[in-house]
Formats: C-alpha cells, sequence, structure tokens
C-alpha cells in the first residue's frame, strides 16, 4: 500500500508539472489551449533527440526541452495566440485543437509513428528500498523537481512586481495599461512560461508515459481533469488536485485492474457534483 502511495504521488506530481502550464493560461490568463499537450510533447521530443541521438547529459536535455518549449511558447504567442484572446472560448477551442492536430501530423511525419522512451542515466535507474518501500530514483527526482516548481511559481505570484502585474492584468487590462503595465509582455511571458513548464513535463514523463505523435491527444483529458478538479484559481489547487488524481489512478489500476481507467474519471464526477467550481475555487490569491 505504501509503495502505490508513492507511485501516486510521484505520478500525481508528473501530472501536476505537465498541466501546470494549463492552470496558469486558463486560470490566471483565461484563455482555453487545448494545445497545451503539444508543448509538452515538442519538450520531450527535444529532450529525445538530444539525450538519445546527440549524447547530451539528461539534465541539459531537461534544460533544452524547457527552453525549446518556452521559445516555441513565445513565438506562436506573438504571431497566433495573441489574436484570439479576446475570442470567445468556443473560437479559442477550436483555434487551439487545430493546433493540435497540425503538431500530431508534423511530428509523425518527422520522428515516425513509433513509442519512443528517454535513455535517462544509471544513477537514476533502479530503486531504494525505505522501511519496505520500493521508492524508485527517478520519480523521487520528479518529486523535487515537482516541488521546487511549485514553491517557486506560488512565490513568483505572490511575492514579485510580475506577479502583480499579471494578476492585474488579468483583473482589467484597461487599467493596468493606464498604471504602466505591458500587459502583451507580460502576457507572452507568462505564456511561454507554461508552455516551457509543458515542455520540462514532457521530457520528464517520456520515460514513464512514452512519446509519440498522439500524445497531446493522449494526455489532453488528463491536463483538463486536473485543472477541473482543482479549479482554476491558483498554482496550488491543480497542484493538491494532482496528487488526489495521481493516487486514486495508481490505486485503481493496482487493485481494480479491469476497472483502473475509469477511476480518475469517477473521482472528477464526483468532485464536480459536490464542488462545480473545483475543490479549491476560493484559494485564488490576490
Amino acid at each position: 500500500m505504501l509503495t502505490i502511495l508513492f507511485d501516486g504521488i510521484a505520478y500525481g506530481m508528473l501530472l501536476f508539472v505537465l498541466a501546470c502550464g494549463l492552470a496558469v493560461t486558463l486560470g490566471l490568463m483565461n484563455f482555453v489551449n487545448l494545445a497545451h499537450g503539444s508543448f509538452a510533447m515538442a519538450g520531450g521530443y527535444v529532450a529525445l533527440v538530444v539525450v538519445n541521438d546527440m549524447g547530451w547529459p539528461f539534465s541539459l536535455g531537461l534544460v533544452a526541452a524547457f527552453v525549446s518549449a518556452a521559445a516555441l511558447g513565445a513565438l506562436l504567442e506573438r504571431t497566433l495566440y495573441v489574436h484570439v484572446y479576446n475570442k470567445s472560448h468556443l473560437d479559442q477551442v477550436l483555434f487551439t485543437i487545430g493546433l493540435v492536430f497540425m503538431s500530431v501530423a508534423a511530428v509523425d511525419y518527422v520522428m515516425g509513428s513509433q513509442q519512443q522512451f528517454i535513455r535517462i542515466p544509471a544513477a537514476l535507474q533502479g530503486q531504494f528500498d525505505v522501511f519496505g518501500i520500493g521508492m524508485s530514483k527517478y520519480r523521487l527526482l520528479i518529486i523535487a523537481i515537482c516541488g521546487v516548481i511549485t514553491i517557486a511559481l506560488q512565490l513568483a505570484l505572490l511575492s514579485t512586481r510580475f506577479g502583480s502585474q499579471l494578476r492585474a492584468s488579468v483583473d482589467d487590462q484597461r487599467v493596468a495599461r493606464g498604471l504602466g503595465v505591458n500587459v502583451g509582455v507580460v502576457f507572452a511571458v507568462t505564456f511561454a512560461l507554461g508552455s516551457g513548464l509543458a515542455g520540462l513535463g514532457g521530457a520528464l514523463g517520456a520515460e514513464i508515459l512514452g512519446l509519440d505523435p498522439i500524445f497531446p491527444l493522449k494526455y489532453m483529458i488528463y491536463f483538463l481533469i486536473v485543472v477541473t478538479v482543482g479549479g482554476s484559481s491558483s498554482i496550488t489547487a491543480p497542484f493538491f488536485a494532482s496528487i488526489l488524481l495521481g493516487i486514486g489512478d495508481v490505486a485503481g489500476k493496482y487493485y481494480v485492474p479491469k476497472l483502473g481507467a475509469f477511476v480518475i474519471y469517477t473521482i472528477m464526477i464526483i468532485v464536480l457534483i459536490i464542488r462545480p467550481q473545483g475543490l479549491f475555487a476560493h484559494g485564488r490569491a490576490r
């Protein structure tokens, strides 16, 4: 049971790294970006190429995944996304889902349709046995990275000038501009950060989840569930929702393997019946 709990927490942490960028764009920018998984896939494939084919260290592969996905996000935000910020959510959904199918086709053409995995260093393979609990070294790394990201994001949003500018821009763009805030730059940096985090999550998750061209479609619903269950008003909300869903998903697949895939959806339905705005809907930082 403790091993399942550990694996569930690690899986939940991975879900958070993958989904926190969507929580930023959807919860803080009020933009429905269903193409979020495409940035995760882009980061994953960049890490795969530089580590497996070019022989870079795994740590530099993670850095390359974050930087490349952030740069791609910044480019697309300035050239494409900026034109649909003020459109309806339906227009945003249609626009971003179109980008998903374009990215799937492009990656399938360039990288092939087979599933691939990143080669992780020997130091991260194997596990520790602590009081009978098998702790994977790689999953411990994921937990550590996720913890640092959660704390850093929360501090950035609550304790920095940029965080104040972002919240002001989201609440009222006109007033924010009147106070001297460059809303365009704030949104561009925020979008790039969310895309970079998605790319980092894609690189970290490639060893566990695998990479293939349908990655954005396969895990899109998981990203949306994390944000929906937690509520999209803060960073800590999707974090705790990710932990809950990760433990539930792993435990369900272990104890009831025939129905395990439905556990995460069952949790979502129950939460939304009891708390339609999400478990942590009132946790918005001001």
